[in-house]
């Protein structure tokens, strides 16, 4: 057997023992006026429709790449993936409101073609990133911010490796560091002479696997006021490894964009210019994982920065099943997933009427 082959079945393997330990995490969520018969048959029936949902590619098969169309069928699986679970980011990334090609819950739900079947997914990253400005001092010319980096999954402390990028108009600095216990103070140095607001963002890789990785980032004063909550000036939506940043505001002037990785970061391309938004190209590169793309920019007068992901998570797209009085039951279906090779936490909940 060809080595290509060897590590392909390694890994698809890998993925298996992993999906099937994943499914064990099996919850009923509501489940009042209902006999255990009934329940167990409604649990294999969800359970196999959530199965559906991750492991169907759709149609079109490529829905996800074309901001425009709308699917038939829904499902977000990679086309031709190698292994199963394996989902394709850019249909992950038009589940996410923030994204302007995002596809709404009631085509999704269509699209299904499960009329009595309501449901909600959510994909996020193993562990959580945390990031908390702790100090900020004056040195010289410079400004000094201190920031405490913690690495967690439900309160417990996870090892990792990071990348840690400082960004201010066209200030960019990165450096690594280790969260041995889960948790780091990082010293960030920036000259006065910079415009801000600032952002720092990291992202961490699991010290014991390679594939299991999360990132975060937090914008923060420096020579200017109080930075704007995110999505202010800018709605940031990736896809199909290009970035298209629509005008939020009139008078926008961008004038730095950036993509960030574990290894690299680049300097993006603009492709086109309009008076309400401005695309830029993503580049693609061999390395697994998330990206962050930063914009920086002015509006009149006031500087912005402004960040996202690509893939575009976490993200959750679905029904209220809390606020429902009209569901009989809903059970909820863990699993893992990978997106580019990097292993995610999808939860699948799906519901029927009463």
């Amino acid at each position: 057997m060809p080595a290509v082959s060897i590590d392909t079945f390694f890994a698809c393997s890998l993925m298996v023992m992993l999906v099937l330990s994943a499914m064990a995490v099996t919850t009923t969520f509501l489940r009042p006026h209902m006999n255990t018969t009934d329940g167990d048959s409604s649990q294999r029936l969800y359970r196999e429709l959530s199965k559906y949902l991750l492991l169907s590619e759709g149609m079109p098969s490529n829905w996800g790449q074309n901001g425009q169309t709308i699917p038939e069928t829904f499902g977000l699986a990679r086309s031709n993936a190698e292994c199963p679970y394996e989902l394709d980011g850019d249909k992950v990334s038009r589940l996410n409101d923030e994204n302007f090609y995002a596809i709404s819950y009631a085509e999704a739900f269509t699209s299904l073609e499960a009329p009595d079947t309501f449901f909600k997914i959510e994909i996020k990253p193993l562990f959580d990133v945390k990031i908390r400005l702790d100090t900020t001092f004056d040195s010289n010319n410079d400004t000094i911010y201190q920031f405490e980096i913690s690495t967690e999954r439900n309160g417990v402390p996870i090892s990792t490796q990071m990348r840690i990028f400082t960004i201010a108009e066209a200030y960019l600095k990165a450096t690594s560091a280790s969260a041995t216990n889960g948790e780091t103070m990082q010293n960030v140095t920036i000259p006065d002479t910079v415009d801000g607001p600032a952002l720092l963002a990291v992202i961490a890789r699991s010290a014991y696997n390679d594939r299991i990785m999360s990132f975060n980032a937090c914008a923060f004063a420096h020579s200017s006021a109080e930075p704007n909550l995110k999505g202010t000036f800018l709605k940031l939506s990736p896809l199909n490894h290009s970035l298209t940043a629509s005008f939020s505001t009139s008078g926008i002037d961008l004038t730095n964009a950036y993509a960030l990785t574990l290894n690299h970061e680049f300097q993006l391309e603009q492709m086109s210019n309009t008076s309400e938004s401005t695309t830029y190209e993503i580049p693609k590169i061999l390395d697994s994982g998330p990206t962050i793309l930063v914009l920086t920019g002015t509006n009149s007068t006031r500087s912005f920065i402004e960040w996202t992901a690509y893939p575009q998570i976490p993200v959750e797209m679905g029904a209220d099943f809390v606020d429902s009085h009209a569901l009989s039951d809903v059970f909820s279906f863990t699993y893992l997933i990978t997106i580019d090779s990097i292993i995610y936490d999808c939860t699948v909940w799906l519901g029927g009427p009463a």
